[in-house]
């Protein structure tokens, strides 16, 4: 299956869910294609903002290249405890048909935007994420050369590039949202458009 690059740069959060009761909260980020744990990447700490963490930090994710289906980059957010381990904040999906909507096989632009936060299993939206996000060119791995300069890809070459992407398009196929969401997919910010209330801070 073709795949292609979500470079995601986890701007910010703001109006968060306090959850910690004593403590500020410290809140960090976790962000991977559902369906697949291996995509899993954490993003600093931020020890200052609280319930209005900064991060600009980005990750890179491997999706496919088609966004049929109901695939989705799952960003969940958590704050770090001393006493009683990291509890949840809330959570993000960035479903990935409107990611993908309209983006042709060259490498995309920049574009900023913005979601509701939803606490995990509730539709309340408690607080906002911001994020920029651009796609990588497609590839196809059967057509895809080395950079060492050796033949292309073949579909059945057992490289470790091949058997991820391979793994990577199983658990997309299979992905489906979190049982503890309601069915509905609730309403987002246009995908590249920035949030009107962020933009009037």
């Amino acid at each position: 299956m073709a795949c292609r690059t979500l470079e995601l740069t986890l701007v910010s959060a703001r109006d968060l869910r306090a959850v910690n009761l004593v403590s500020k909260m410290e809140v960090y980020a976790v962000a991977y294609l559902a369906g697949d744990p291996r995509s899993r990447q954490r993003v600093p700490t931020d020890r200052a903002g609280g319930r209005d963490p900064t991060w600009n930090q980005t990750v890179l994710i491997t999706v496919p290249a088609s966004g049929a289906g109901s695939g989705a980059v799952r960003v969940l957010l958590r704050t770090e405890r001393a006493l009683g381990g990291d509890r949840d904040v809330g959570e993000v999906l960035l479903r990935l048909p409107d990611v993908l909507a309209g983006a042709g096989d060259a490498p995309t632009e920049a574009m900023a935007a913005c979601f509701p936060v939803r606490r995990i299993g509730s539709s309340k939206p408690q607080g906002v994420l911001n994020v920029s996000y651009k796609l990588g060119g497609v590839v196809h791995p059967v057509l895809a050369g080395r950079t060492d300069g050796s033949p292309p890809v073949k579909a059945n070459d057992p490289s470790p590039m091949t058997a991820y992407l391979a793994a990577a398009a199983k658990a997309y196929s299979a992905a489906r949202l979190p049982q503890c969401l309601p069915p509905a997919p609730y309403p987002v910010a246009p995908m590249g458009a920035a949030c009107a209330a962020e933009a009037s801070r």
